[in-house]
């Protein structure tokens, strides 16, 4: 897979320390992007995200996408080419319990 396309593109990804976000952000790392991610602290310990070897290789920001503000001031701040939107409720039954957080989530994509 030809991946030189990302090659010093700045690039924001969210969720990135989900399981998919790590191995996103493990792939754009390596193919030369400028990564930056935007997400909550993993859940568990162990994690993927510190276990892929790219914590140290990418700007890792803490925040929750339902803050506006904090998450205006990183775009600012990061100035992204490209936005990767993978920040989500995993869990489908608690979507169910919490379906606002779902049409904020939604909401995030026509606001920015």
């Amino acid at each position: 897979m030809d991946l030189s396309f990302y090659k010093g593109k700045k690039v924001l990804v969210t969720g990135h320390t989900g399981f998919k976000g790590s191995w996103l952000c493990r792939i754009l790392v390596k193919a030369g992007a400028e990564v930056t991610g935007y997400s909550l602290v993993p859940p568990t310990e162990p994690n993927l995200f510190s276990m892929a070897d790219v914590e140290n290789k990418m700007n890792s920001v803490i925040g929750d996408i339902r803050d506006l503000e904090h998450l205006k001031k990183v775009f600012e701040e990061t100035q992204p080419e490209i936005v990767l939107h993978l920040a989500a409720q995993p869990i489908v039954r608690d979507s169910y319990k919490n379906p606002l957080l779902n049409k904020l989530i939604f909401q995030f994509h026509k606001a920015m």
